[in-house]
């Protein structure tokens, strides 16, 4: 395990769905904020699927779910919530989408992008794999003059990002101590309340024991694991 640079201070966290940046790097999130790190939240979607509620309407679950994450994203330290509104459960890795990301890479102008591994096998929801996809092929177009060109207007330019942290891996290479930031994540997933409801004591159980695990491979007593890439 190694500490990020402190120089890397723009962080952008891509996402499919409220809640995953709660349940995949959260503990990262709030630490590196505390370290002064200045940080946004990109969801793709307001999560208009999660309930098994027939009489729930999708639009007022949406709204539900926004406010659940921005009240999540403000423990952590998070400076921005950006959401795409793309529909629940029916996300693509379209031209459209990577071009969306790629222009708010190139005005977020981040030095760390944090994402879902979109090759971890058996990834079985396809909004996650979707997401991941779409945020690392973004992540390449954004560096390069003649990907998306009509976006680099008079002064712009592409953008670099330094960094790449994929969570929910199955290939770890990284591992971050949170030991002293679990709770404060745990309290952060809490909000989402229409998700966790009264399954959240069990769900912090599990959040610890995977923490536990993942400080076990890196020396600490919790951590976060991530395959990370730096350019």
């Amino acid at each position: 395990m190694s500490e990020t640079s402190t120089s890397l201070d723009r962080v952008l966290v891509i996402a499919a769905h409220p809640d995953d940046p709660e349940f995949g790097c959260a503990g990262t999130v709030v630490k590196w904020a505390q370290a002064g790190k200045r940080i946004t939240y990109i969801l793709l979607t307001s999560g208009d699927k999660g309930s098994f509620d027939p009489d729930l309407r999708p639009g007022r679950l949406a709204g539900q779910r926004e406010e659940e994450q921005r009240a999540a994203a403000r423990d952590l330290g998070v400076e921005q919530v950006v959401f795409l509104r793309y529909p629940d459960g029916l996300l693509e890795n379209t031209l459209e989408l990577r071009r969306q990301l790629c222009g708010l890479i190139r005005e977020h102008r981040p030095d760390i992008l944090m994402t879902i591994d979109p090759w971890r096998p058996y990834q079985l929801h396809p909004d996650h794999r979707a997401a991941g996809q779409a945020a690392v092929d973004a992540l390449y177009a954004a560096r390069e003059w003649y990907i998306f060109p009509e976006q680099l207007i008079g002064d712009a330019e592409p953008w670099r990002v330094r960094e790449l942290y994929l969570f929910w891996t199955d290939n770890a290479d990284y591992w971050e101590d949170i030991s002293l930031c679990l709770e404060t994540r745990i309290a952060a997933l809490a909000r989402h309340a229409s998700q966790v409801g009264l399954r959240m004591e069990e769900l912090a159980d599990r959040v610890r024991q995977r923490a536990r695990e993942a400080g076990q491979q890196s020396g600490c007593e919790y951590a976060e694991a991530f395959k990370r890439f730096q350019f």
